[in-house]
């Protein structure tokens, strides 16, 4: 009624009460589908919206052998993701495998990074002024005897000659690889003049270098600081740009001459690397590693580089501002044809930033505990989360507060712990490849379709007590916290009940336990019979899982060829196309919701008597009809005892039914125990089950939160109690006609 508030003076007064709203609940729900990947991150639930993410996240086909193959994974994802747009994937790897990493380090060319100290050289010269023959100087000093030959110095490919008052400089110019020192009346002199000639000449010789003398010592120091260029045998980060320069060791004629070859040239860095920073692959596995190694005449290919796997770049470095770009590329491009994945622009190692690597990109990751056990769980580690993609960041260097108040390096020597990039240097610009990871337990040669075994489940042991028994036991475990992960299918293919049984039985157990999904089990392997199916139902007695049978053979685009799969790949496509025409509460089955498209042939056609063996068992048969092709042509749960939920459709109606009330009661939780909220109750259900029952889901309901049931008592107990009476509809799965045949001049009743 409308409020007293408003009726003061007569009159006619309105209000409008909804009672259609219905609040948010779930948000779409799908399956669960369990098992190997071509990629992925390993036992991590993640969520695709669309095949084409999938494969983006979990790959297609790979090579084997001499055959190309998919994954009874991915073929089930593409059959189910064809008619929903959510789908849960746990990629299953045995034992131990790992992620693959890059380091990327720091600069040690000081063209990039600046700073630090120069390489220096020294030339000691001894004893008193030689002889001269013809105006050049000879050996020996002070007439002491021995060979007679000119004095000269030789470095970076130039030779320095000394010569005596009389040389003619017109007949013997100087030119870029021999120079001539003039040589004076005392040792210091001479090294003096040694100096200048190289200081003067340098337009001439070219050397990056500049002299200086005291003594009888002349020093040269290479004009360029840091570890750039080369000297003797050490050769700094570059060999090609501006200010490279080849100083090879020193070498002189006379024996009363030394020398110190060029050395001591350093950057911030120390003619060391740091190690900046570390990318992990969010993918686990060996396909993942690209590192073998490249063709430099090919582009820059990587020999092991796949569309699978990926590369990086730090494509882009501004030492001044501190910030840099990191390109994510795919594994099989070439630096002429780069197919970038990711860039991230202006990265820095200022943790105090905004755009910090680890903040930009992220650096969590998610660690499975509890491996083994029955409550496994995921562990949060890292602080920011991941905004790629493809890989993760380890920051081992920082450089807080990088630019002072004016917008200069506030430290010089920070720069040292910037990324490297330069062409040819290890900024990924020609490699940028990953390394280090592994599969952990595969099985080789891996058996795929019909060949799938206990021991060899598409190249993992799923034998009781090895390692991928425990993965796949370990995934289902997960699925138990429905807190978590919101699923409604749970979809195991490539695991048989006749052969990988405790696995079954644990994903039964989960679906059991969580009581709002439902389970589609194959009972055999490829080429078995009738007897073999029903005696796996027998041993089954659950209304939370249904079985289908036989075996079917459809296309794999992916692959260019069609291939034998079990009975659940195809089926799942059909649960996802019978939930978008229509509803769960409708029979996964028949001509119109349960035709399976894209089988080519059943692996048996099924006579009616086969049919009924099957059916009478609870193993639903996949018939096939001539014009009809091939179809599901059953809808029992695996439950014995005769009831509603023996069927699918009733099954999945309540399982809709209890995950919408629950979930869009929830926030009911801690209010006041009153008849304001057992109303805000019904209004919330009542209008949800008279949609279902309008769209044939229910023939009738009641829902009873009241005084009746809400006692003194319960409400004492902190209880809102609530009662939910249906009746669902039935299917018609047995269309029974009588025909009669009346005599000639015999009467029809009306």
């Amino acid at each position: 009624m409308a409020s007293s508030e408003k009726v003061i003076s007569p009159g006619v007064f309105t209000n409008e009460i909804d009672k259609t709203f219905l609040p948010a609940a779930v948000s779409e729900i799908g399956a669960a589908l369990i098992g190997p990947t071509v990629k992925g991150p390993a036992m991590i639930p993640t969520i695709v919206n669309s095949y084409g993410e999938f494969k983006d996240r979990f790959g297609d086909t790979f090579r084997s052998g001499s055959s190309n193959y998919s994954y009874l994974t991915s073929i089930t994802a593409r059959q189910y993701l064809k008619n929903s747009n959510q789908l849960l994937v746990i990629r299953t790897l045995a034992g131990s495998p790992t992620k693959a990493t890059a380091t990327i380090s720091s600069s040690i060319d000081p063209a990039i990074m600046g700073g630090g100290t120069k390489a220096s050289a020294s030339i000691l010269i001894s004893g008193s002024n030689p002889s001269a023959i013809n105006g050049q100087m000879i050996e020996p000093w002070s007439g002491s005897g021995g060979e007679v030959k000119a004095v000269s110095a030789s470095f970076g490919g130039v030779e320095f000659v000394f010569t005596g008052s009389g040389w003619n400089y017109d007949d013997n110019p100087n030119t870029s690889t021999k120079i001539y020192v003039a040589s004076q009346f005392n040792v210091q002199g001479t090294v003096n003049s040694f100096r200048d000639t190289l200081n003067n000449s340098s337009s001439l010789h070219g050397l990056n270098i500049t002299a200086s003398s005291a003594g009888n010592v002349l020093t040269m120091s290479f004009n360029q600081v840091g570890a750039f260029g080369e000297y003797g045998n050490n050769q700094g980060a570059s060999t090609s740009g501006s200010g490279w320069s080849s100083l090879n060791s020193i070498v002189t004629s006379s024996i009363s001459m030394s020398a110190n070859n060029f050395q001591g040239g350093h950057d911030f860095n120390s003619d060391s690397y740091k190690t900046v920073f570390k990318l992990h692959t969010l993918s686990d596995g060996l396909d993942m590693n690209n590192s073998a190694s490249f063709y430099s005449g090919t582009n820059s290919l990587l020999e092991d580089g796949t569309s699978d796997n990926i590369r990086w770049e730090v494509s882009s470095l501004n030492q001044k501002k501190g910030i840099f770009s990191l390109s994510i590329r795919s594994g099989d491009d070439t630096t002429k044809n780069k197919q970038i994945l990711e860039t991230w622009n202006e990265l820095s190692l200022d943790p105090d930033e905004n755009n910090f690597i680890s903040k930009r990109i992220g650096d969590q990751y998610l660690q499975l505990q509890n491996s083994g056990q029955s409550q496994p769980y995921l562990k949060t580690v890292g602080d920011y989360p991941n905004k790629s993609k493809y890989v993760r960041v380890e920051a081992l260097q920082q450089t807080p507060t990088y630019l002072d108040e004016n917008g200069d390096i506030r430290i010089p020597s920070t720069s040292g712990s910037l990324p490297t990039f330069h062409s040819g240097s290890n900024s990924g610009s020609r490699a940028g490849s990953f390394s280090g990871g592994t599969d952990g337990d595969v099985v080789h040669p891996k058996n795929f379709y019909e060949n799938i075994s206990l021991a060899n489940a598409q190249g993992i042991n799923v034998t009781s007590g090895q390692t991928g028994d425990t993965a796949y036991k370990d995934a289902l475990n997960l699925l138990k916290n429905q807190d978590e992960f919101d699923i409604n299918l749970i979809l195991i293919p490539g695991i048989f009940d006749n052969t990988h049984d405790a696995v079954v039985t644990q994903a039964i157990d989960v679906c059991e336990e969580r009581q709002d999904c439902f389970l589609i089990i194959d009972p055999t392997g490829l080429n078995a019979n009738l007897t073999d199916a029903t005696s796996e139902s027998d041993t089954r007695n659950t209304n939370y899982a249904a079985m289908y049978w036989p075996w079917v053979k459809m296309p794999e685009p992916d692959l260019g060829r069609d291939v034998w799969v079990p009975p659940s790949v195809a089926v799942a496509g059909m649960y996802s196309f019978n939930d978008r025409v229509a509803h769960s509460w409708y029979a996964p089955a028949g001509l119109n919701r349960g035709v399976l498209h894209e089988v080519s042939r059943a692996e048996r056609k099924l006579r009616q008597s086969n049919r009924d063996t099957l059916y009478s068992k609870n193993v639903n048969p996949i018939a096939t009809f001539p014009g009809q092709g091939t179809v599901v042509w059953g809808q029992k749960t695996l439950q014995k005892k005769a009831s509603s939920l023996d069927r699918v459709n009733v099954r999945r109606l309540m399982i809709k039914l209890k995950k919408f009330i629950a979930s869009s009661t929830r926030f009911l939780v801690f209010e006041q125990n009153n008849i304001k909220t057992r109303k805000r109750f019904l209004n919330i259900v009542n209008p949800f089950l008279e949609q279902v029952q309008s769209q044939s889901g229910l023939t009738t309901f009641r829902v009873v939160m009241d005084a009746t049931n809400n006692t003194s008592d319960i409400i004492d107990r902190n209880i809102l109690y609530g009662q939910i009476f249906v009746q669902p509809t039935r299917t018609a799965e047995f269309i029974v006609l009588d025909f009669t045949i009346q005599p000639t001049g015999a009467t029809f009743p009306e």
